[in-house]
């Protein structure tokens, strides 16, 4: 279970046991067009050491198969939405991949130029804060957006045609709420989660 923070207790790399492969099949089904994957096992052991060791995709060691490969099946697998579901089924207490949850949550953070503000979106609601790219103040607030901005737009409309007086601290408010909901453009890696 994650702790108050959101943050997931680490689990360190391992290899998949049979157990937790067989949970995780479901997920990987083959379909459409293209090879079926020979050694699914492999390249998910590939893909949960990239994301637990926080460096580049080059650094998989070779014995893992080509950095390459991992990497553009780890981003065809996000843009289908198996690192989601997969989040989703694992932040249930009682769900059989809850002990995966760290690893998922590493590669659903992976995953997030792909996944974009819904990702975000989803993390903040499933409180899985391991899996954002930093701190909640720094991330866009997708949900606090939608609340209020229908109302700093009918009050940006309103002063339309009044004098400037009146307009500047109104834009001015809507720039601060775009500061504060949109988040900061680049988040430092020493704020990342562990």
């Amino acid at each position: 279970m994650p702790n108050p923070a959101g943050l997931t207790p680490p689990r360190p790399w391992a290899f998949l046991t049979d157990a937790e492969l067989n949970l995780l099949k479901p997920y990987f089904t083959h379909g459409g067009a293209g090879r079926p994957m020979h050694d699914l096992r492999a390249r998910l052991d590939a893909i949960f050491w990239a994301v637990t060791h926080n460096g580049p995709w080059r650094d998989l060691p070779a014995e893992m198969g080509p950095w390459d490969t991992a990497s553009r099946q780890f981003r065809r697998w996000a843009h289908k939405g198996v690192w989601t579901h997969l989040l989703k089924a694992a932040s249930r207490r009682a769900s059989p991949l809850h002990p995966l949850l760290h690893w998922l949550c590493r590669a659903f953070r992976r995953a997030w130029r792909i996944l974009g503000l819904e990702g975000i979106r989803l993390a903040r609601r499933l409180g899985l804060h391991s899996a954002l790219r930093g701190p909640l103040w720094m991330l866009p607030d997708p949900d606090l957006s939608d609340q209020l901005l229908p109302t700093i737009l009918a009050r940006v409309r309103a002063c339309i045609g009044r004098p400037a007086r009146v307009i500047l601290p109104i834009l001015r408010a809507a720039r601060s709420f775009h500061f504060v909901v949109g988040g900061r453009p680049w988040v430092p890696r020493a704020l990342a989660p562990p």
